[in-house]
């Protein structure tokens, strides 16, 4: 059992590390690739061919299986990088630090999607584009974050000072998530109310909510995916860039190290004496 314990840490400890990082990625991101794809495309073909029309929306209802998991995911993501950004003010881990940069691209992405699905699937039920709905401006707020994050991080000459500050602001942000979550209940708003709760049934079909789940699945698989992906491609980056450095630094390093015009022992100098 210690022998098992000891193995367990060891492994652990090495995906800490990019080399067994990269090893893993590129692994996890096959599993998440596959699974995106079926999920994916069994959610979308159920959600918009199979599953019926909401009976008081019609068709346009159909935008949710869209809508909805980019909000999820939206939220997610930020989740993801609030505990990435503290890892990395508090124990200063470089994994950490390069999970938060590559998470928030693909959070942003999430978000404006949702603003976006949003606005397409407002305009036929509520006859306008926009409304400062109080869920509507929180995801509007949380799509801000993303960017001042990602903005934050070049604003900088110096990239530790840029970093620091982006994670600063990520943790500050954070108190914007439960404002989404709650807002359908603490205020009068055009949203409706959850229609999955951890503590009551659904109150969405199961024709409906099949295709939503799959589609959610998807989706989270997806963005997984494509996160690891810039992780990976990021560290090889890295890795290539100090490759470069190194073999370009060595003939500079010979060069100064060596005389400038070498002379043999032998060779003679003018007046036909011989140099020492």
């Amino acid at each position: 059992m210690t022998r098992f314990l000891c193995e367990l840490t060891h492994t652990l400890g090495g995906l800490g590390t990019p080399v067994g990082f990269l090893q893993l990625a590129r692994r996890l991101g096959v599993v998440l690739g596959v699974a995106a794809l079926l999920a994916l495309g069994a959610g979308l073909v159920d959600g918009l061919l199979i599953a019926p029309p909401d009976w008081q929306q019609g068709e346009n209802a159909r935008i949710m299986y869209v809508h909805v998991p980019m909000a999820w995911l939206a939220t997610s993501c930020y989740v993801a990088l609030a505990g990435c950004s503290a890892a990395f003010l508090v124990w200063r881990h470089p994994l950490a630090d390069l999970a938060a940069t590559e998470i928030a691209p693909v959070g942003a992405l999430a978000a404006g999607l949702c603003l976006l699905t949003g606005s397409l699937w407002g305009r036929p039920s509520w006859g306008t584009w926009w409304v400062w709905d109080a869920r509507l401006t929180s995801m509007l707020i949380l799509f801000f974050l993303y960017l001042g994050q990602i903005t934050l991080l070049r604003a900088f000459d110096d990239p530790a000072r840029g970093r620091r500050a982006a994670a600063l602001l990520v943790l500050a942000g954070a108190v914007d998530l439960p404002v989404i979550k709650f807002s359908v209940t603490w205020w009068n708003t055009l949203h409706q109310p959850a229609s999955l709760t951890l503590t009551g049934a659904p109150t969405i079909s199961w024709s409906m909510l099949r295709p939503l789940l799959l589609c959610a699945i998807g989706f989270s698989c997806g963005a997984g995916w494509l996160i690891l992906l810039r992780m990976r491609t990021a560290l090889l980056a890295r890795r290539v860039q100090a490759l470069s450095t190194r073999f370009t630094s060595a003939p500079a390093a010979h060069a100064v190290t060596s005389p400038a015009f070498p002379a043999s022992h032998g060779e003679q100098a003018p007046g036909g004496k011989s140099k020492p």
